[in-house]
């Protein structure tokens, strides 16, 4: 039965970077809370719940914190594309963050370091380490190269060399996007295991757009072919 198995949440931010695992889930079931449909169902040896929460990191925050207090799941991973900051990630390469940072939370007018989340007091949100090495060996049998380090979220599509220069100055990131911090955030208040994976779509400069534009499909299918590899080691 479905309440004997681990439970996983995944969440992506779009279709693409969603919608073919949703289409993998056995008896699949859809429930819709504040616009969000999480999508339960069988796959493999796991519960897995999944749901394409929206862009930018309240839509994300409101998605994870809604898949915690209604499904509980054992950890939560959140999966789909970003823009590369590291020499050693291409297009369709994959980012794992072993933290996560979050790159417009800034508070150092009033003293604080760049990127420090008030009245908790970090920058640096640690994923599980489990989850960490478990995705990077499901892509290194898949044939894919990976890097692990910081990921950087902010509500920002980053598409000039300025920006991009700034956020790797400050937080050595390797990867960017838009909604892996607030759900580290969340999970890391909620004390729920987590880890963040984005496969690389754009190089976060003055080509980003249309390098987007023409790799998004190719890299969501990265993601997800890595992340359903991972889940069928359950």
């Amino acid at each position: 039965m479905l309440s004997d198995l681990k439970t996983v949440g995944v969440i992506g931010a779009m279709k693409p970077e969603t919608d073919a695992l949703k289409a993998a889930l056995t008896d699949p079931v859809t429930e819709t809370i504040s616009g969000v449909d999480f999508v339960s169902g069988r796959f493999g040896n796991v519960k897995l719940i999944v749901a394409q929460c929206g862009i930018g990191k309240v839509f994300a925050a409101l998605c994870a914190q809604t898949m915690i207090l209604r499904y509980q799941p054992d950890f939560i991973l959140n999966i789909g594309v970003g823009g590369s900051l590291s020499e050693q990630l291409n297009i369709a390469d994959v980012g794992i963050a072993r933290a996560v940072v979050q790159h417009d939370m800034d508070t150092s007018g009033l003293g604080d370091p760049p990127g420090m989340v008030s009245g908790i007091n970090i920058i640096e949100f640690p994923s599980d380490e489990t989850l960490v090495e478990g995705l990077a060996a499901a892509a290194k049998a898949l044939g894919v190269h990976t890097q692990t380090g910081v990921i950087a979220s902010g509500d920002l599509f980053v598409r000039d060399s300025e920006t991009k220069r700034r956020i790797v100055d400050r937080f050595s990131a390797i990867v960017c996007e838009m909604e892996g911090g607030a759900i580290a955030h969340v999970c890391y208040v909620n004390h729920m295991p987590f880890c963040v994976l984005r496969a690389v779509s754009d190089n976060g400069d003055e080509h980003a757009e249309r390098a987007y534009a023409n790799a998004l499909q190719m890299a969501s299918d990265v993601a997800l072919n890595v992340t359903m590899a991972y889940l069928k080691t359950l």
